[in-house]
């Protein structure tokens, strides 16, 4: 008997199992009612007492072995039944896949930082959630001052705000930081307006820094002049109008000559030939003071404008809510 079981082990190990036809053959052959294994159990009562130990283990020793050669053979046919199924036409072309497209706000972001970049301006970022202190009083707001008037508050807590502007980043970078300063922030920001065609309660903005010896109106206005013409063209004018901005003195909203219509009169321009596209001016004193900055040895001046209203005219989009709307039909236009 045990020469028999040491056959069995050999004669089924080089079986070779290539479909499922084979591996019922082998089933009923060897594990079936009537099969191999059957008749091995039935003749262990043959065997003598004193050799049941010896024999019995030799029996399980097949049984695992044969259901071993069992399982493996038929997860390996299960495998490659599920390999060869094709539940596709392989003669079909395949889906194309599209290119997607930059936002437009993301356009116009980039070509801005690229434009300051050319006259040494670096990027700086800081948190959209700010304090009090960075986003209104550092910058020459105090609680009572009208000034905040001008610009509705999403308030979090009693001194935790989302930040109306990106200045609070330059109000950190001269905390941190001696002069010379260059930089522009650019960023989203946000303000409790109703959201319009012409307005939205959060967009972005570019602002920019520069602090140094002996910086002058005439150095902010070239500066200005010089972005004006690498984003709209070498044909665009530039006017500066006297304001108010708290953080700035002297002040001044910058226009510039309206390129859709060329100064003619036009929607966009409200037939002024004009557009305005930010603010601008010399660092108050006192937001210096503030940063422990020198205000003696140090002059500076700083402008900020809308990535949407440059985007807007750009484009010649006529309503803000398109940049917010993810509407597929409207993004492909920009496309490259």
């Amino acid at each position: 008997m045990k020469d028999k079981i040491e056959q069995i082990i050999q004669d089924t190990s080089a079986i070779l199992i290539k479909n499922n036809a084979q591996l019922e053959e082998f089933r009923i052959k060897y594990l079936g009612t009537k099969g191999v294994l059957k008749d091995m159990f039935d003749a262990f009562k043959l065997v003598p007492n004193e050799n049941k130990k010896e024999y019995g283990q030799l029996l399980n020793v097949l049984k695992s072995h044969v259901e071993y050669i069992f399982s493996t053979n038929k997860e390996a046919l299960e495998v490659s039944a599920e390999n060869s199924v094709v539940d596709f036409d392989v003669t079909m072309p395949g889906t194309p896949l599209e290119l997607g497209a930059r936002h437009p706000i993301s356009i116009i972001k980039n070509e801005m930082i690229e434009i300051f970049a050319r006259i040494g301006f670096a990027v700086a970022e800081g948190p959209e959630i700010e304090d009090d202190w960075h986003n209104f009083t550092a910058l020459n707001t105090p609680e009572d001052h009208p000034a905040r008037d001008m610009q509705d508050t999403f308030y979090i807590n009693e001194n935790t705000l989302l930040r109306t502007h990106t200045s609070p980043v330059q109000i950190r970078l001269m905390e941190n930081e001696a002069p010379p300063i260059r930089v522009i922030t650019p960023g989203r920001v946000y303000r409790n307006e109703t959201i319009s065609a012409r307005a939205h309660c959060t967009f972005h903005q570019v602002e920019g820094l520069y602090i140094n010896e002996n910086v002058s109106f005439a150095d902010l206005k070239q500066t200005l002049l010089y972005f004006a013409k690498e984003m709209f063209g070498q044909n665009v004018e530039i006017r500066l109008r006297p304001s108010f901005f708290p953080f700035t003195e002297p002040s001044a909203e910058l226009d510039i000559t309206c390129f859709i219509c060329d100064r003619k009169g036009c929607p966009v321009c409200k037939g002024s030939g004009w557009v305005e596209i930010g603010g601008c001016g010399m660092v108050d004193p006192a937001v210096l003071q503030n940063c422990k900055i020198d205000d003696q040895k140090y002059t500076g001046f700083a402008f900020g404008m809308g990535i949407e209203r440059i985007a807007l005219l750009k484009y010649g989009i006529d309503d803000i809510r398109l940049f917010y709307e993810n509407d597929v039909r409207f993004l492909k236009q920009f496309g490259s």
